[in-house]
């Protein structure tokens, strides 16, 4: 179930209420009985597991994270095929 937080315009009373989706919100100040509007707040968002950050768990080092996460390197054929290219050509004779 959702958690709404709500806010009495006359006290500045603000307080939480675990709704269904389906209930109608909540009009009136549990302390005052004054007028109250929801507040939207940011959600609370986690992201729990491997891959996130390098920060995400403190009990692994910087190092440790990194490693983890960097690819191994394998030759690329782009760069085989500038080498190759860089190779002097045999030049045609002229005829």
């Amino acid at each position: 179930m959702p958690i709404y937080e709500y806010i009495c315009s006359k006290c500045k009373y603000k307080f939480e209420v675990m709704q269904k989706i389906n209930e109608k919100p909540i009009k009136t100040c549990p302390q005052c009985r004054g007028r109250v509007a929801k507040v939207i707040s940011p959600a609370a968002f986690v992201l729990k597991g491997k891959g996130w950050y390098a920060t995400d768990y403190a009990g692994k080092g910087k190092e440790e994270a990194s490693r983890e996460k960097e690819p191994e390197k394998k030759p690329d054929s782009s760069e085989s095929a500038k080498k190759d290219s860089k190779k002097p050509s045999k030049e045609l004779p002229s005829g």
